[in-house]
């Protein structure tokens, strides 16, 4: 995998690049390779935090150089083609679309050349792969948004979007697991609670599920 390239970052973690295509592919050789160092249980790794087409291994420098824990990893890299990742978990996200849940969901018909029932039918009859997780505790960066729907963000963010805000962001959606600021395109609202510190585990879904 001569794509592979790793990078320090600080002196805790190692970023391990899977070239730069955003694509199931990049999430399945992303999924292989944490699996591959899970099985590996390798001296010092305390963290995996995979992204679009990078993993973040954080590790403790206590117990193992960033050299050696490189050469660790490389030695991985041959057998990804090999390992079976973890099979992933399906969640079935209910939605309100449209009024007071989905304000922006007549802009973004608009905008599709649609109607506001076609949108729906296609944004909910889509299977959306999480990417990745960030910006909040549970908000997740899903891929198999239909071209159709691809929206642009508004041009000024709204100050507060509530919690469980099913948005249009571009060329993605996602789910507000907490109330926040943002600037995506709202067409409709879920009462499950991605994020729940009282919940074990607290977010409800994974990157790869």
């Amino acid at each position: 995998m001569t794509d592979v390239q790793f990078y320090p970052a600080g002196d805790s973690s190692v970023v391990v690049q899977f070239g730069s295509a955003i694509c199931p592919d990049t999430n399945r050789r992303i999924a292989a390779f944490i699996n591959a160092v899970e099985q590996a249980h390798l001296k010092g790794v305390c963290e995996l935090i995979p992204t679009f087409c990078t993993v973040s291994v954080i590790y403790d420098p206590c117990k193992i150089g960033y050299a050696k824990l490189v050469k660790n990893l490389h030695r991985l890299l041959p057998h990804l083609g090999t390992e079976t990742a973890e099979k992933k978990k399906i969640h079935i996200i209910p939605v309100c679309y449209g009024g007071t849940f989905g304000e922006d969901l007549p802009f973004v018909a608009k905008h599709a050349g649609m109607t506001e029932q076609e949108v729906i039918d296609l944004h909910s009859g889509q299977d959306y792969l999480i990417y990745m997780l960030g910006f909040l505790p549970g908000f997740s960066y899903l891929g198999g948004l239909d071209e159709r729907l691809h929206t642009p963000r508004l041009a000024t963010p709204r100050v507060k979007i509530p919690a469980g805000s099913v948005g249009i962001g571009g060329e993605q959606t996602g789910v507000y697991p907490l109330d926040s600021p943002g600037g995506w395109q709202l067409i409709g609202r879920t009462p499950l609670r991605p994020y729940d510190p009282n919940r074990n585990p607290a977010i409800l879904y994974s990157a790869g599920d």
